[in-house]
């Protein structure tokens, strides 16, 4: 038995972040996961030697870079230390590492939980060697999360802006589910917070039959109508840190 719930969690774990066609039936968050994880991977080649994971979460991503450390990097909590897989914790202001030690930093859907981005970003470029390498995705459309720690949403123009102000320069940039399925994972976030329970297996027979025909749906209607690269997910940005900023 202990065997089996392990594996269904295995299964559900990996399905949540690295979405395949089964994921269309278990995952409330398929298309957000889905164009995360694909844009991620078009990039991963450009992430590469001694790598920081800023808000690092479980690693979902660091099988797809080419590092040669990988290292997560959590706020200092009861809580993270418990649940994530970070090797480093810190205060919220400064990390504890030494300026220039990274050839690569990634950031992912943590921006919009930062109140001082200028702190942030600062910190960024400072463990960041020159001519380093930053991947970051930042959502655009998407619900409250993680309440009371969200405090923006970035649109394209706004992500690139700041970034240039801090040192950075954008190699490139991308907007996932930039069409019809942004509105169907809208409805489905919607449907997943009012329906969520405590039993992972409740849940998980609550996405197959109220969420999942909207996975369906979106997925089928993607393919005739057009995209609207003003609506969609998440902004997903590389950028190089410039020699001699800040």
């Amino acid at each position: 038995m202990n065997s089996l719930k392990s594996l269904i969690g295995e299964f559900i774990q990996r399905e949540q972040f690295q979405p395949h066609l089964l994921g269309l039936f278990v995952n409330p968050f398929y298309f957000a996961r889905k164009g995360l994880y694909e844009n991620i991977f078009a990039l991963a080649d450009k992430i590469a030697g001694r790598t920081l994971d800023v808000g690092c979460g479980q690693k979902p991503y660091e099988h797809l870079f080419r590092s040669s450390q990988y290292i997560g990097l959590e706020i200092d909590s009861p809580e993270n230390r418990q649940n994530k897989k970070a090797d480093f914790f810190y205060d919220g202001i400064r990390f504890p590492f030494q300026d220039h030690e990274f050839d690569s930093i990634v950031i992912n859907e943590v921006f919009e939980h930062v109140f001082k981005p200028s702190d942030f970003l600062h910190e960024i470029n400072r463990v960041l060697k020159p001519q380093g390498m930053l991947l970051m995705t930042v959502p655009f459309c998407w619900d409250e999360h993680e309440q009371p720690y969200d405090y923006a949403r970035y649109s394209s123009f706004g992500l690139k802006a700041i970034l240039q102000d801090y040192g950075f320069e954008i190699t490139e940039q991308k907007k996932s589910m930039n069409d019809i399925r942004v509105a169907f994972q809208i409805l489905n976030a919607y449907i997943y917070k009012k329906t969520v329970t405590a039993n992972v297996y409740v849940n998980l027979f609550l996405t197959v039959l109220l969420m999942s025909p909207f996975n369906l749906i979106g997925e089928l209607l993607s393919k005739v109508l057009p995209k609207n690269d003003d609506l969609y997910l998440d902004n997903i940005v590389l950028a190089r840190k410039v020699e001699g900023s800040i």
